[in-house]
């Protein structure tokens, strides 16, 4: 399934994909044939290649799980640059560069400013683009709570100082765009934060 969203000149193009409807994104401009895809699911070589020849040239991993990373290979055998948190790297078996938090990332005329947000994995990032009211959460932020942190390597009280942090950063009227699920606002989820924690998940 796509969907495509459109904020100003900013195109976000969604994909769901495989067994548990991951979400991909690829963004991009009108203006400007480069393009960055958000995760790399890897249930559909079919879809792989479609999104190089639509232009992706990286690839940013919002964490290092098996369900976000299985294209990984494919995108990289075919120049895709793909992208990692310093924290979720070992998760990976092939990356080529890794990010840190607050780094700023160009690909054509997009600005994406990393931001580590560790509690579903140690190296869990949330991705803000510049000049936009959209954030792009992976596993950390999902309409109605967290992500789970009952995996190895999950933390359920970094993941609340992960979500306090975000709800501080970003308006009410902020898209949020899940790695799994349905899009939802910073001030759909931000009231809710005391009774996540009231609850332990």
């Amino acid at each position: 399934m796509q969907t495509t969203h459109m904020f100003q000149e900013l195109l976000v193009e969604q994909f769901v994909v495989g067994p548990l409807n991951n979400n991909l994104y690829v963004l991009s401009t009108e203006d400007h044939t480069d393009a960055l895809l958000i995760d790399a699911t890897g249930d559909d070589p079919e879809l792989l290649r479609r999104l190089v020849e639509r232009g992706v040239t990286h690839a940013l991993i919002t964490h290092g799980h098996h369900d976000h990373v299985g294209g990984v290979a494919e995108l990289r055998r075919r120049g895709v640059q793909v992208l990692v948190s310093e924290g979720d790297a070992p998760l990976l078996a092939g990356y080529d560069a890794t990010v840190v938090d607050k780094e700023v990332i160009r690909i054509g005329d997009i600005f994406v400013q990393v931001l580590v947000t560790p509690g579903h994995t140690p190296g869990s990032i949330c991705i803000a683009v510049e000049g936009h009211h959209v954030l792009f959460t992976g596993d950390t932020l999902f309409p109605g709570g967290p992500g789970a942190t009952s995996f190895p390597g999950g933390d359920f009280p970094a993941i609340v100082r992960s979500l306090e942090c975000l709800f501080g950063m970003f308006d009410d009227g902020t898209v949020v765009f899940p790695g799994h699920g349905a899009a939802t606002t910073i001030g759909a989820e931000a009231g809710s934060l005391d009774d996540w924690v009231a609850r332990g998940w």
